[in-house]
């Protein structure tokens, strides 16, 4: 690929730092509740397995693994091109050219307590009721991410 169209296409990936860190802290919080919770007996440790709370904990890190594999397969990406935003994942593709938006809003930061975990772009579709809700903090190079949403901003609002 040249440089020109390496320019036009640019992909973004799902950030899944989120997933890792919420497994990793309910591990964590499982096996200390386990270490606490079990009875040290002669020397050995034995578990005590009728304790609710500790099938309550296995079910939230299973959960947590599950979310985070599934995530990891479906491989999410979204693509800014010049004429359209491609929304990928290894299922499906779904590609929303520019001559089908009617408008692009980003929200704006509105002081220093709000966050960039907060921002919203929301693009309106024509012939579409419900809005496309893209959050640039989900995918990695966020600042990249709202520098090309801007830009199609002009570029539609003209």
């Amino acid at each position: 690929m040249n440089e020109e169209n390496k320019n036009m296409v640019r992909s973004f990936k799902y950030n899944l730092s989120f997933y890792y860190q919420s497994t990793i802290i309910y591990f964590i919080a499982f096996v200390l509740y386990v270490i606490i919770r079990g009875e040290f007996i002669e020397d050995s440790f034995t578990l005590i397995t009728k304790d609710p709370i500790i099938y309550f904990f296995g079910i939230i890190v299973l959960i947590s693994i599950f979310s985070l594999l599934w995530n990891a397969y479906k491989n999410k990406h979204l693509e800014v091109t010049e004429s359209s935003i491609v929304f990928k994942t290894r299922m499906k593709i779904r590609e929303i050219p520019l001559e089908n938006i009617e408008t692009i809003k980003i929200s704006r930061d509105r002081g220093t307590l709000q966050t960039k975990a907060f921002r919203l772009i929301r693009i309106k579709i024509k012939n579409r009721r419900r809005l496309v809700i893209i959050r640039p903090y989900d995918y990695e190079n966020e600042g990249l991410l709202l520098k090309k949403f801007q830009e199609l901003e002009l570029k539609i609002n003209r």
